[in-house]
């Protein structure tokens, strides 16, 4: 049992190959068959992996910088398998995609790239995650990027190899690699021992002398830059990629760069042994990078405290191999620790204690590419990455030359109250949700992000130029409209003329405001503090928590409490409020379409009659009694029970008048539509069903019964009221439950809530 466990468990594990190699001439195959991935630098590869994760089928529109990133999904780099997620708003969402857009141009490949943010933001999760995807991803097939690696066999350098050897290599080259499969190069044991062995300079030298580039060049460097261009015009077939590669400014490296200074010396040393190009491209192999963070392979991740190495990196055994090869010391294999992420990504964890020295040497590469390595001159091109503290920007802010090199991007604390709600979820577990009323949970992460968000907003002011008609749903600093906003909604309480004013300027607007919001208040680990506090102090009882709760702690005096914005805590209350209301009115509203289609249809044709006793309706096929009650019934609804005569009375011609004149006239008779068709008859349903919604709670205002009828739901004592109550108070409770996702203790809680706090007569 136990055997078979482990013999399907490695075959699971099944390690990937990462010592595969390819011949110079099989990789240029492949970039002729696939050149977007055979030609791919380190920005590219990141652009490439962002669309990988973020996109279905790795396509989609990756930002218009207005809050509505279409098809994007960074939740796949971020949080999915991650160990710790990083959430994030759709702000941070837009700066991210853009930033990547960037990269994707080539226009931002000499610069560092910082990301910014107070105390536990989440900058360093953030960036934990991001190059753990990365690293995944170049495992991936889709991910693959390549290096050069050499094979030289020593005894094409030293030409008194035995003839017999040399003739049967040039016979039959295909023989080459089936002589020794596992390096794809000539070992002398399987020829004539006694002749070839003498022959070798140095016993320490092997007879197959290989390495990887310490830079991770590309492979294609190897092309003479002169003929670069022209060799993969005439290699390439596909006539869209080839307009890309001359013309997009991503793919200049492929045009301009050369091969690092130890890769061009072996080369050149080469070149001048053999004398043609053809036998040294014979000698370059091609082989996958293998991202390893942990090693510091293409991924190097430094924190403040890690020691700081400025000494060249040598590898005596590969240089005494290249001086016996050669007989001479003129290939130096020697280069810095920057090159073990040439190609790759170097990230600064911080920017302190050591971290200080590693962005100071990094001024002139980041600048011109280029530094010394004793004296060799290595060229690096990497992403470089960093996360810092508002605080520690003193160290490099006044250093004239970093100002257009260093980029910022802000990491904020969140400013959208629904993924602080997800932050507390992830941590505490989905099950809270339980504990509290619906949209009390969501009225916490409210007032913990109003103390991250700046009290005056300009745009808003000049956007809304009448903000008191919205008094239900505002606060005095237009902090909970500026969170909708920023979560990316526009309310709907909006009037329409104000909802067609929040154009793309005012969007853009107020992004630009948005980057001086979430430095400030409180952090990410202090609002999971403050959440298990009032969490512990109120779910110990075992009773749902209530807004009534939320609004005893949070209104306390205290250090913490004071970063409330004032006045905030009152007005989330109000709306609150006014939402249970609205719900409490949708549910206890019997919704009967077919009656209010005829007492609308009735209306409208009997008060062409006021003189009649009584009609027939050609639409609802009935006789119409023609009285000042039938019409005063209808007329209270549309209008409330404190219209006055008057007014009822200009209500009458002026819907007789849109009657005759537009409804039969024109939509009925001319259109041939049906009443229930027509403009009129849609705007006095909407009306009549909101004002009969609104006066569902009428009869219960006063009513003390109503209120013990709440608490006796379900009880014994339910069956003493009468069939009425019993059927309204049933009814609201099994609507709040199908509707507005309470349990059946939480409808009856926030009713008898409304009820006592008076709101029955309020709303």
């Amino acid at each position: 049992m136990l055997s078979e466990l482990l013999k399907n468990l490695n075959k699971e594990l099944r390690p990937e190959n990462t010592h595969q190699t390819w011949r110079f001439q099989t990789f240029l195959q492949m970039v002729a068959e696939n050149p977007a991935v055979a030609l791919r630098d380190i920005f590219q590869i990141f652009t490439d992996m962002v669309q990988y994760y973020a996109c279905e089928n790795g396509k989609c529109n990756l930002s218009n910088g207005l809050m509505q990133i279409e098809n994007v999904n960074l939740e796949r780099i971020f949080v999915d398998d991650c160990e710790e997620p990083f959430f994030f708003d759709s702000l941070f969402a837009n700066k991210f995609i853009k930033l990547i857009n960037g990269f994707k141009q080539g226009v931002q490949n000499t610069n560092i790239f910082l990301f910014e943010g107070p105390p536990g933001s989440g900058k360093s999760t953030f960036l934990n995650n991001l190059l753990e995807k990365f690293e995944k991803y170049t495992q991936l097939p889709e991910g693959v990027t390549y290096q050069t690696a050499w094979k030289v066999p020593t005894y094409k350098i030293h030409k008194s190899l035995n003839r017999f050897l040399e003739d049967f290599l040039q016979q039959d080259q295909s023989n080459f690699a089936e002589i020794n499969q596992k390096t794809d190069d000539f070992n002398p044991k399987n020829g004539d021992k006694s002749d070839s062995s003498k022959n070798f300079p140095k016993k320490d030298l092997p007879d197959v002398v290989q390495f990887v580039c310490p830079n991770h060049d590309h492979p294609i460097l190897h092309i003479p830059k002169a003929h670069r261009l022209d060799f993969l015009k005439k290699l390439i077939p596909d006539i869209d990629f080839l307009h890309q590669l001359t013309t997009q400014k991503e793919y200049e490296w492929v045009q301009k760069e050369e091969s690092c200074s130890v890769c061009s010396a072996f080369y050149d040393a080469l070149l001048e042994k053999l004398g043609e190009h053809s036998a040294v491209w014979d000698m370059i192999f091609v082989k996958k990078v293998h991202f390893n963070r942990k090693y510091s392979e293409g991924i190097s991740i430094y924190n403040p405290g890690d020691n700081f190495i400025e000494m060249p990196l040598k590898n005596t055994t590969i240089q005494h191999q290249i001086n016996q090869l050669f007989r001479n010391e003129e290939v130096q294999y020697t280069y810095s620790h920057l090159a073990k992420t040439n190609n790759g990504i170097y990230a600064l964890m911080d920017i302190k204690e050591n971290n200080i020295k590693r962005l100071m040497h990094l001024h002139g590469i980041i600048s011109d590419g280029v530094h010394k390595v004793d004296f060799l001159e290595e060229k690096i091109k990497s992403l470089f990455f960093g996360s810092v503290n508002p605080a520690d920007k003193q160290h490099y802010e006044y250093t004239p030359s970093f100002k257009d090199r260093i980029i910022t991007i802000n990491v904020p604390y969140i400013l959208d109250y629904g993924i602080e709600v997800r932050i507390y979820l992830n941590k505490f577990g989905n099950e809270i949700r339980k504990a509290f009323l619906p949209n009390v949970l969501e009225n916490i992460a409210k007032i913990i992000v109003a103390t991250r968000l700046h009290k005056e907003s300009p745009i808003i002011r000049q956007w809304l130029r009448q903000p008191a008609r919205y008094h239900k749903h505002l606060d005095k600093d237009f902090l909970l409209l500026k969170m909708e906003l920023y979560a990316g909604n526009v309310p709907a309480w909006l009037s329409e003329e104000d909802a067609k004013k929040y154009d793309d300027k005012i969007r853009k607007d107020l992004i630009q405001e948005s980057e001086q919001e979430g430095k400030k208040g409180f952090s990410g680990r202090q609002s999971l503090n403050v959440f298990n506090a009032l969490f512990t102090k109120y779910s110990k009882n075992e009773k749902i928590i209530t807004m009534q709760m939320v609004e005893n702690y949070f209104l306390k005096k205290g250090k913490i409490h004071d970063e409330i914005p004032d006045g905030f805590v009152e007005s989330l209350v109000e709306m609150y409020d006014f939402k249970v209301m609205q719900e409490m009115k949708e549910s206890i509203y019997a919704y009967n379409q077919e009656k209010i289609q005829t007492d609308i249809q009735n209306y409208v044709v009997s008060i062409n009659f006021e003189h009649e006793t009584s009609i027939f309706n050609p639409y609802t096929k009935i006789e119409i009694p023609i009285s000042e009650t039938h019409f005063g019934e209808f007329e209270a609804i549309i209008l409330g029970i404190n219209a006055t005569w008057g007014e009822k009375i200009q209500f009458r011609q002026n819907t007789r008048t849109e009657y005759v004149s537009q409804t039969l006239a024109q939509e009925i008779n001319m259109q041939g539509k049906s009443l229930l068709e027509t403009a009129q008859y849609k705007k006095l349903f909407e009306k009549y069903t909101h004002n009969l919604k609104n006066n569902a709670l009428l009869p219960h205002i006063t009513n003390e019964t109503f209120r013990r009828a709440l608490q006796d739901y379900q009880t014994h004592n339910f069956n003493a009221y009468d069939q009425r109550l019993r059927q309204d108070v049933t009814q609201l409770i099994n609507n709040l439950q199908t509707k507005f996702q309470y349990t059946e203790e939480g409808a009856k809680q926030v009713c008898v809530y409304a009820w006592d706090k008076g709101l029955l007569k309020k709303y």
